[in-house]
């Protein structure tokens, strides 16, 4: 098993850390290379949507993996992430978080943290950028989304510590990195991420992926991540990439 051996190195701004870690990538840089930047000036999410990333709002950093584990187990990288950054926020802000599926972290229903992972090629082998963007305060997204978006200092009534935070974001990555190359890593990764998001059973959801939509029930989730959902009308679908959105029960108005 390979041992991540983590190295942070800061930038005061960048157009993104994940640009950056994958430009380092290309030049032969080692796995565990750890990209933070006080901002991003074209930070960006899944589907290239905009990561907003306001100078000291924010924890912005990307890690550069070379897992060794089989391409179809990759998707759950993702899924270590989360377990990663839910980790951190627990021991660094005592923050209890919900996961939803696939990239997102939740505190009360709003997004408090963003995950993209994009796989890249390179002379020593295909690798992964995880980039994680964590909202410190209120600073982080306009108040046009306060709607939809929490920050650390919101959740917890205290100003959080970014350097505490990102110390504690490290230790948890390197412990669900490891696992991750283990024999039962696989299925400890998906049961500890079910166990962490009320998104994986139970949930009525609706999923949008460009033009298609699928309302129904999650009903977990499949070996490489992939989300089940007992549809309303078309039985069971098995759903590899989508915008998730609760749906909330109607209310019969007297």
């Amino acid at each position: 098993m390979k041992v991540f051996k983590p190295q942070v190195i800061r930038y005061d701004s960048l157009p993104s850390t994940n640009t950056e870690a994958a430009r380092l990538a290309v030049l032969g840089v080692e796995e565990g290379l750890c990209v933070v930047a006080d901002e991003q000036t074209a930070g960006r999410g899944r589907l290239q949507r905009t990561w907003l990333s306001p100078k000291g709002a924010g924890l912005y950093c990307s890690t550069l993996l070379r897992p060794i584990i089989p391409l179809d187990q990759w998707p759950l990288l993702t899924f270590m992430a989360a377990l990663a950054v839910s980790d951190a926020l627990r021991n660094a802000c005592d923050l209890e978080t919900d996961i939803k599926w696939p990239n997102d972290l939740l505190s009360g229903e709003r997004k408090i943290c963003g995950i993209l992972a994009e796989a890249i090629d390179t002379e020593q082998g295909r690798a992964v950028v995880v980039g994680i963007g964590i909202n410190l305060t209120k600073e982080a997204f306009p108040a046009t989304l306060a709607d939809v978006a929490i920050s650390v200092e919101e959740a917890t009534s205290r100003r959080p510590n970014r350097e505490t935070i990102l110390a504690a974001l490290i230790v948890a990555m390197a412990h669900w990195y490891s696992l991750a190359q283990a024999a039962a890593g696989r299925e400890e990764i998906l049961a500890s991420w079910t166990s962490r998001s009320s998104y994986a059973k139970g949930k009525r959801v609706k999923i949008t992926n460009g033009d298609q939509v699928v309302s129904g029930i999650t009903c977990g989730v499949e070996s490489d991540g992939a989300l089940r959902v007992e549809t309303d009308h078309s039985g069971m679908k098995i759903i590899r990439a989508g915008d998730v959105a609760r749906v909330r029960p109607s209310r019969d108005v007297a």
